[in-house]
């Protein structure tokens, strides 16, 4: 029977299973001291962690959490998970998958569609009020694209299962912390796609978040998109006067402390980073270079704006290292320990 206070429940998807979410799941469960916050609940295939586990040395000798096998894609997840302990890790098994077929290191369709089928029934299950949170490992956008799965990414699927618009990407860290206010699409198609409006919902959700992370009103700086922040109109279609600026200006009338449009060559260097809390980005590569040179281990993607909390890994799935005792865990742990954070 359930405890009479359980703890938070928190959802961590297998992600692509030929990648190194497989081993950072076992990783995790291996780590039982984690567990006296919050109880994780798997949602994976049992058949490929067992290969996992003969694969790589140390983890063989977990203790096999409880497991709920999975017959129904959509089931009432409060009455699935309700005579499941909470003294123990979960795993929700989608036995279904052609788990034999998947090999490591590999493109494939087949570990595309799983990756997709985990993480559709952990955001119903969200959604649903069963859990109270959602950690991503991460994904492939090729094997998504093989399976014939039209999205670029978690935050795509994400925005469209919770009916959730708009929704922003934030990357963050004790280091440094960056949100996009465009994501997987290319240069070419940034600045059509950049608006006043996109980059005032990307300041006001972030600085929403930072205040629940952080505790107190937060100082933000906001990205040009060229050269010299468009140096004064020399560079690129002036972007920065007709579309950047007003969004900062109407920040300013919110009373945010924010700054910009900055030119991104200097705004990230380290005197600028000890007065800022989060960076506004125009574009993936814009804050996501300078964060994952600093912050690789310990960067946590959160996706901000939907009915649910949901963090992840900042990093792919690895397939050169994949199934080899080799993944670092310390990303995960930290999207858990945010996405309890939040939960809070």
């Amino acid at each position: 029977m359930p405890a009479t206070t359980p703890l938070p429940r928190i959802a961590i998807t297998m992600g692509d299973p030929a990648g190194v979410g497989p081993e950072l799941t076992l990783q995790l469960l291996h780590n039982s001291q984690l567990f006296k916050h919050f109880q994780p609940v798997v949602f994976g295939n049992t058949k490929i962690l067992q290969r996992v586990q003969q694969a790589i040395p140390g983890l063989n000798e977990l203790k096999p959490p409880f497991m709920v096998q999975l017959n129904d894609a959509h089931p009432d997840w409060k009455n699935l998970l309700a005579d499941a302990p909470y003294d123990e890790p979960i795993l929700i098994d989608f036995c279904w998958q052609p788990a034999a077929e998947i090999q490591p290191g590999r493109i494939q369709a087949a570990a595309g569609q799983a990756s997709y089928e985990y993480l559709l029934a952990a955001i119903d299950a969200a959604l649903q009020g069963a859990i109270n949170g959602i950690v991503t490992n991460p994904i492939n956008k090729e094997a998504l694209a093989a399976a014939e799965i039209p999205y670029p990414g978690h935050t795509e699927i994400l925005a469209e299962r919770c009916e959730a618009d708009p929704v922003v990407m934030m990357l963050t860290s004790r280091k440094i912390t960056c949100s996009l206010v465009t994501t997987h699409i290319g240069y070419a198609e940034v600045p059509q796609e950049l608006t006043t409006d996109k980059i005032c919902t990307t300041i006001s959700l972030t600085a929403e978040a930072m205040r629940k992370m952080r505790g107190h009103e937060p100082r933000l700086v906001v990205c040009g998109l060229n050269p010299h922040a468009g140096e004064q109109g020399l560079f690129g279609n002036r972007e920065e006067e007709e579309v950047i600026a007003p969004a900062v200006e109407w920040a300013r009338q919110q009373d945010l402390q924010i700054t910009g449009p900055l030119p991104p060559d200097t705004a990230f260097v380290p005197r600028r980073r000890e007065q800022t809390d989060a960076y506004i980005c125009m574009y993936h590569d814009q804050g996501l270079i300078p964060l994952k040179a600093i912050a690789f281990d310990e960067g946590v993607n959160v996706t901000l704006g939907l009915p649910i909390i949901r963090t992840s890994v900042d990093h792919g799935t690895a397939f050169d290292i994949a199934w080899q005792g080799k993944a670092d865990v310390s990303s995960l742990i930290a999207a858990i320990e945010l996405a309890l954070d939040l939960s809070r």
